[in-house]
């Protein structure tokens, strides 16, 4: 069980954003952001787009920090990516 955070890089509504995955199952996904607190409208089908404030702190949980296209590699490794054209 692994759920992993890449860097804040994207802008948005005045702060930059990070998004957070995990590699095992959506479910996962939302156990873990339950516990670290994470409202439910930061869920985007699959992944939870998180504040650059809150990276330190979902670290400390239990995130695993990687790059941007480490990210995106275990995402769709997985099988949980859900594509923009998808949707």
């Amino acid at each position: 069980m692994t759920v992993f955070i890449d860097p804040p890089l994207w802008p948005a509504h005045g702060t930059l954003w990070s998004h957070l995955v995990s590699d095992t199952s959506i479910d996962e996904l939302h156990r873990f952001a339950r516990a670290a607190g994470l409202p439910s409208r930061s869920f985007d089908l699959d992944h939870y787009d998180v504040p650059a404030r809150e990276q330190d702190r979902l670290v400390a949980a239990g995130a695993v920090a990687v790059s941007a296209n480490e990210l995106t590699r275990r995402l769709i490794a997985s099988g949980l990516r859900i594509r923009a054209k998808d949707r």
